[in-house]
């Protein structure tokens, strides 16, 4: 029989035999999973049993960053990379074209939907995307959160010439430094407290890099005290939202984009009223697999942010590794 990860509660991974999926049904398809990046919401599941308000109430398979081979349907023997939301096309949101804020999405790895770590499952059509052949499976695994960067950007309205500050330099927040600078901001700040981290920005593009002590005055320092015009915040915590209400121009625009650990965040409201700013929310991603696809090929090298690779068969290692925060992104490799 196949196998899977299954999470069963905090800290409760456990690679089991499963039943092979049932067979496709019109408009699926059946598809060999290879690899497999472990998110920052995953890392929540897994230690805190839920993110905010959204809790386990059964075990699931993790993963949504998953990338894999078509077995059947009509790309067949093709790899691909998975889109990990099924929104429900019928809804209000759906309708007018805001899948990503269906309030009857089906997640990958959420709510009794399985996901990515485990040998093969069944997904919709249009939701697999044929990977170029110059891409990885890995790179295939990670169009997934390069998809939520674009999206976050794309939401902060970055335009030509801002200067952008990204506060929280994880896997999600370096690629919203690389997508804001090829989107043409002139210059990308970030502020991250991980000094590895903070050298993998610099990588991927950022002109600098700070702890998140230093980024208010090393922001009021380079910007000659106005400020950035927009801040993605990518940390899930207060602080970080701190850091880009202190960092931003008057009449800033803040995109959130991080996930708290709990229900309610905070901010100082008083500086943000001041400044007359405008927040807004990041709701996963918003059909970007083909503008991912594009910078993934075009110049945007998604291979050198995997830092640690593991089996499925040590799929809690790599959660437990994934959790210190010593890497970058933890991929696990599902056909090895």
């Amino acid at each position: 029989m196949p196998a899977a990860a299954r999470l069963h509660g905090i800290g409760d991974l456990r690679v089991e035999q499963v039943p092979p999926p049932a067979a496709p049904r019109p408009g699926w398809s059946t598809v060999a999973v290879t690899s497999v990046g472990l998110c920052g919401s995953d890392l929540h599941w897994y230690t805190d049993g839920g993110t905010g308000e959204v809790t386990i109430d059964e075990p699931v398979v993790p993963g949504h960053e998953l990338a894999g081979v078509a077995i059947d349907g009509p790309y067949a023997g093709r790899r691909v990379a998975v889109d990990p939301a099924i929104p429900c096309g019928v809804c209000e949101q759906c309708r007018a074209g805001d899948g990503n804020l269906c309030p009857d999405v089906r997640f990958a790895g959420h709510a009794g939907l399985d996901g990515g770590l485990q040998e093969s499952l069944v997904w919709p059509d249009h939701l697999l995307f044929p990977l170029p052949d110059g891409l990885s499976d890995d790179a295939g695994a990670l169009l997934e959160p390069l998809g939520v960067a674009i999206h976050a950007v794309g939401v902060a309205h970055v335009r030509p010439g801002d200067d952008v500050l990204v506060a929280g330099g994880g896997p999600i927040g370096v690629l919203a430094a690389a997508v804001a600078r090829r989107t043409g901001a002139r210059r990308v700040f970030l502020s991250e407290p991980l000094a590895h981290r903070r050298q993998t920005a610099l990588r991927f593009g950022a002109d600098e890099a700070w702890a998140p002590e230093e980024a208010a005055a090393a922001v009021e320092s380079a910007t000659n005290g106005r400020g950035v015009d927009v801040a993605i915040e990518m940390a899930g915590v207060d602080d970080a939202i701190t850091t880009a209400v202190t960092a931003v121009r008057p009449g800033a625009r803040i995109a959130l984009g991080g996930i708290p650990s709990t229900p309610l965040s905070a901010f100082p409201a008083a500086v943000a009223r001041r400044k007359g700013l405008t927040f807004a929310m990041v709701r996963r991603m918003h059909e970007t697999y083909p503008r991912a696809i594009e910078l993934a090929t075009t110049g945007l090298d998604l291979d050198p942010l995997v830092s640690h690779r593991f089996r499925l068969a040590d799929a809690a290692a790599a959660f437990e590794h994934a959790v210190a925060r010593t890497g970058d992104k933890t991929v696990i490799a599902v056909d090895s």
